[in-house]
Order: C-alpha cells, then structure tokens, then sequence
C-alpha cells in the first residue's frame, strides 16, 4: 500500500512497529469481551438475540477503527481509514475480492467433496420461513466477522511486524497467533491447529500479493459462508451460521475433523495447500502493481547543463562565418568593353 511502508527497518527502529504490533492485539482482545457484552446488552434489551453476532462483529470493528487510528497517531504515521484498516480505494478491489471469494469457494468444495462421496455427511433441512431470513442475517455476520479477523490478523498489527521483523516472520507469528485464537475457542485438535495455521499462511499471502484485505477478504468470507451455510458444517467448532441446511460429519478424527468440524480433517489441509499454490499464480498482475517498487530508468542524465569550461571551448572552436567576395571590375573600362588584346 501507498500510505503504508511495509519496508523492514533497521535493528534499533524495531522496538516501536513491535509495540505498536503488540498494543493492537490487547487491545484486539479487550475489544473483543467489550464488543460481546454491548452486543449481548442490545440483543437482550429488543429480544433479538439471532442478531447477536452480527451486532458483536460490527461493534469489534468500530473498536478495531478507533484503536487502530489512535496508536497510528501516537506513532506519527496517521492515514485514512479505509488505508488503515487494509481497504484502499482502487479500481480493481472488486476484482480482487471475487477472485478471492471463487478461491475460497473452490477450496471449500474441495475440503467437502471427499466427505460426500464416501458417505461420511448427515444432512438435515430446517425449512421453516424463519430459518429463510437467517440466511441473510448470518451472511452479513459472516462477512462482517470476516472482515474483522482479517483487519486484525492480516491489518495493522501484522504491517507493523513487517517493519520489524520482515514478511515471512510477520506471517509465522500471526499464522500462529490466529491458531491459538481459533484452537482455543473452537476445542482444540491437532488438526485443528494445522488448519488454522495453514489458512492464516494462505491469508498472510493474500495480502502479501495485492497489499489489501480485499482478496483475502473475499477468500475468507467464501470459505466460511461455503461451509457454514451451503453445506451446515461447523466452522471452528461453531454452528451458528448453519440454517436451512445443517449437516454433520462422522469417521476419524483425521478424517471427519470431529467437533471443530472439516477443517480439522486431512482434506482441508489438502484444499488449503492447493489454494495457496492457485493464489500465488493468479495474483501476478496484481502483485506487479502493487507489491513492486517503481522502475527508474538507469543512466547518466542528459538534460544537464554542460560545465561553463566546456561551453567556452565549443564557443572559440566555432568556425568563422563566411564572407561573401563580389567580382570587381578594372579602372579605365567599363563592364560591357571588350579585353584589349
């Protein structure tokens, strides 16, 4: 991004991107109880308690906005919102966040695909006109807890790492970050926790090629929405988007995934890796104008004035204009006699 220097700094400038780096995650985690109880307060009060996630993530990304802006103001490096949450305006955002969406789409196909051929779902249907219009409210919750995870785990703490420590750094710890995050509140598996690692790598990546959240956005939001909605799985041990269709996964652990759901099976990790490898080839123009520093033309300059000794000598080596010589004519005749003989 234009308005972010993602460029890693010397030894003694690190202190303050890793401070800044690790002010933004507690206040990430404080935000996030504070985000859940406002949300759970609001939900109570008008009795809508479906509404209560949807209500929980847009009330964590007004707090991410303001923490974010206040500790980029502290350190001087103040930019627009939309800059610093990881949205810059650009004429191929939409582009990139459906190119992201089809990835994570195809990767949740996928990861499922297997589980369906071998008989290894249950699928149920709750056809109801309510089960309906939760559709709607658990993708706009999708898309906006979405979007919130990917501000804080591939935004402004994860640029600030960058600076400090480098890219492929940056994206071990906040992969690792994101799989304690998930593996703690979704139960914990091994499985589990290579997944989340592995999806926080392909999102790290995500941004790594086009410098904005908008494709791993959109990639984040397909995958979730995909298993959760589509197909009824769980999704981190998590049911909750699950309506109309609700389904459930049997066989090994390695297999099925067990209560965190499929992502904590072989054939996730499968999907993953294979997403990672078409995300790395799809996002080449994107990376070209994005991600690389700007050509400047090589060369010595050549609308430099010439050195004043220089124009001198080219002066006194000027040849001396022409002098034109008429014909002239001897005294005593006149132009028209004839020559004596």
């Amino acid at each position: 991004m234009s308005a972010f220097d993602s460029t890693r700094t010397d030894r003694t400038s690190r202190m303050l991107p890793i401070a800044l780096a690790g002010t933004a995650m507690a206040w990430y985690l404080s935000a996030l109880l504070l985000a859940g109880r406002s949300a759970r307060g609001l939900t109570n009060r008008f009795n809508v308690d479906s509404a209560r996630p949807l209500f929980g993530a847009l009330f964590l990304l007004f707090l991410l906005a303001i923490g974010f802006s206040l500790l980029a103001n502290i350190s001087r490096r103040p930019v627009s919102l939309r800059e610093l949450l990881g949205l810059p305006r650009r004429a191929t955002a939409s582009r990139e966040w459906l190119l992201g969406a089809a990835i994570g789409w195809g990767a949740a196909v996928l990861a499922v695909l297997p589980l369906a051929v071998t008989g290894a779902l249950s699928t149920g249907f709750w056809t109801e006109p309510r089960a309906f219009g939760l559709i709607f409210v658990n993708l706009a919750t999708v898309a906006a807890a979405t979007l919130a995870e990917e501000v804080v785990f591939r935004g402004y703490p994860f640029r600030c790492l960058i600076q400090a420590i480098g890219p492929t750094s940056a994206t071990v710890v906040m992969a690792a970050l994101y799989s304690l995050v998930h593996v703690i509140g979704g139960g914990g598996s091994t499985g589990a926790f290579l997944f989340t690692f592995l999806a926080g790598v392909l999102l790290a990546v995500g941004w790594l090629r086009t410098h904005g959240l908008w494709l791993p956005w959109g990639l984040h939001f397909a995958w979730n929405a995909s298993l959760g909605i589509l197909f009824g799985l769980p999704v981190a041990g998590s049911v909750d988007t699950s309506t109309v269709i609700q389904s459930s996964a049997f066989g090994r652990t390695w297999f099925a995934g067990g209560d965190f759901g499929p992502e904590a099976g072989f054939f996730s990790l499968v999907a993953l890796a294979a997403a990672i490898v078409v995300l790395v080839r799809v996002t080449r123009d994107f990376a070209w104008h994005y991600t690389h520093a700007p050509i400047v033309a090589g060369g010595y300059p050549m609308d430099v004035a010439p050195p004043p000794a220089h124009s001198a000598m080219e002066q006194q080596s000027q040849a001396a204009s022409l002098v034109q010589i008429l014909p002239s004519t001897p005294q005593g005749r006149s132009a028209g006699d004839e020559p004596k003989g």
